[in-house]
């Protein structure tokens, strides 16, 4: 039998020291929104539930105190059964840990920064000849509430987070997607959009959408069309720059509105409270790249045709698409040249100005 809870201990590590080192990587909103999420699964807390703020504070000291322990380390090998892994081997750390019901994950989120987690798994299935894990009971995480990912190809569902991203998305919800919000929670049932109708709600709602998050990573694993090859070199050469943001963004939009992707599931599936969920939660740069969304789903309050929401998702595609042969090509061009800060001209001029974004 493994040692389950020593191996937590060593993930906890892991996650620890990736926070010290990159916390300073989020404003200050965001930082204290994913401290609240962590405090509340180092508690065992629902999303809703709020604790005093002295009590938040002391933890919150308490972790930074930790953090400045450890902000200096290295991250250390995993040991299971005698044997050690690099923190980053997850086929190796995976292939002795899934066989006992557990799951390891670790990679590199926005900005490169590392993230880990271990979880109970729960379901393991294939869709579109892809593996799609669902996880259960976190046993180690770290800031990133992530409600599912890509990992060596397979698809993570991790139902724990999914709760805790649902939630903030619709409490934090901004004064521009309040309407669609309205329209999502009704189509799920709820005329009264109060927390405690909300709450009792959560874990039906959460089910209802979690199609959505896998058919957003299965869009991912399916495009053809931005090359992962180059879009991985593109975003190590670029970390925290408006050309990473652009690249994840032209990606993550390609994964929405590509034939194997998010909206057409929710067209195909019909799923309105999807759609609306959608907007109600769309924003920054997805937003000014993806307008004829918002436009389509204004119309289709009204008339429940889904006609202009396909074409709109045709359109985004087609905006994603120019976007990332431009990106690749331009960064082609620039490494042929040797010459980054080219790159950076020429994406700001052609790309990123025109989109209001200096």
């Amino acid at each position: 039998m493994i040692a389950i809870e020593t191996i937590t201990d060593q993930v906890l590590l892991n996650c620890n020291i990736a926070d010290s080192q990159h916390a300073g990587l989020y404003s200050i909103c965001g930082l204290a929104l994913r401290l609240r999420d962590l405090y509340k699964w180092e508690n065992g807390l629902d999303p809703w539930i709020e604790k005093d703020s002295a009590e938040v504070l002391e933890w919150i000291g308490a972790k930074e105190q930790k953090w400045e322990e450890l902000a200096e380390k290295g991250f250390n090998a995993i040991t299971i059964m005698g044997s050690k892994y690099d923190p980053f081997d997850t086929i190796g750390i995976n292939a002795v840990l899934e066989p006992h019901g557990f799951f390891y994950g670790a990679g590199y989120a926005q900005r490169l920064k590392p993230t880990f987690f271990l979880a109970v798994v729960e379901n393991k299935e294939k869709i579109n000849g892809y593996p799609v894990y669902t996880l259960g009971r976190e046993l180690a995480r770290d800031l990133l509430t992530l409600p599912a990912l890509l990992q060596d190809d397979c698809i993570l569902v991790r139902q724990e987070s999914a709760r805790l991203y649902l939630w903030d998305r619709i409490f934090y919800i901004k004064k521009s997607g309040r309407f669609a919000l309205k329209f999502a929670l009704e189509n799920c049932g709820l005329q009264e959009h109060s927390p405690k109708e909300l709450h009792r709600s959560l874990a039906a709602i959460v089910a209802a959408e979690t199609g959505t998050y896998i058919y957003h990573e299965l869009g991912e694993l399916q495009d053809t069309v931005f090359d992962r090859r180059i879009w991985r070199e593109i975003v190590a050469a670029f970390p925290h720059t408006p050309m990473e943001l652009l690249a994840r963004t032209v990606k993550d939009l390609l994964a929405d509105t590509g034939e194997h992707g998010t909206l057409h599931y929710i067209i195909r599936k019909r799923k309105t409270a999807s759609l609306a969920f959608y907007v109600a939660f769309l924003e920054g740069l997805t937003k000014e790249l993806f307008p004829e969304i918002i436009d389509a789903f204004q119309e289709f309050t009204h008339t429940s045709n889904w006609d202009p929401v396909i074409k709109a998702t045709t359109k985004g595609f087609n905006t994603a698409r120019y976007h990332a042969e431009a990106i690749s090509d331009i960064f082609q061009k620039g490494m042929q040249k040797n010459d980054k800060q080219w790159i950076e001209n020429e994406i700001a001029m052609r790309l990123l100005r025109p989109l209001g974004i200096t």
